[in-house]
């Protein structure tokens, strides 16, 4: 009977912890869904759906000494420098891909593969890493690493 008891104790355990890792994991999914559906709805030019998964008080810091880099202390200037980008390239901005690094806990990593162009020749293709902060199913926080800020820091131009 103790042996049996045993068993069933044994048994019960390895279920909850195993409803407990299943539970974890899909806490993890949203961070991870939040992200890809941002970045899906930047690709398909669906400003308000792009615009809806950030925070009003997010930070965002976009690196380099540019025109369009710094830190971006609310949604409206993350927006305002997406504009500033899209005047400075002609419209020729693109993310053409995205690999996505799985959440851990409520941050979540990807590369980010950007190309633009202006009209004087000169041409960005640079791969950035961006990491995440997702909060009750916002961004909350971004920070940008590029691979070459030396060619963002050409393209985008000095600091006036």
């Amino acid at each position: 009977m103790k042996t049996i008891l045993t068993i069933i104790a044994t048994i019960m355990t390895l279920s909850m912890n195993a409803q407990n890792t299943q539970n974890a994991a899909r806490s993890n999914d949203m961070p991870l869904k939040v992200v890809t559906e941002f970045l899906s709805a930047y690709m398909a030019h669906d400003h308000e759906k792009f615009a809806s998964k950030l925070h009003p008080d997010l930070v965002w810091v976009q690196p380099g000494n540019n025109r369009v880099s710094g830190e971006k202390k609310s949604k409206n200037e993350l927006l305002q420098m997406g504009g500033k980008m899209a005047q400075l390239s002609e419209g020729t901005l693109k993310l053409e891909s995205v690999k996505y690094f799985d959440a851990n806990g409520n941050k979540v990593a990807c590369i980010l593969h950007w190309k633009a162009a202006q009209p004087n020749g000169a041409v960005l293709d640079v791969e950035n890493v961006d990491v995440y902060t997702i909060e009750n199913g916002l961004i909350v926080h971004a920070v940008v690493y590029s691979a070459n800020i030396a060619a963002e820091n050409d393209f985008w131009g000095p600091v006036p």
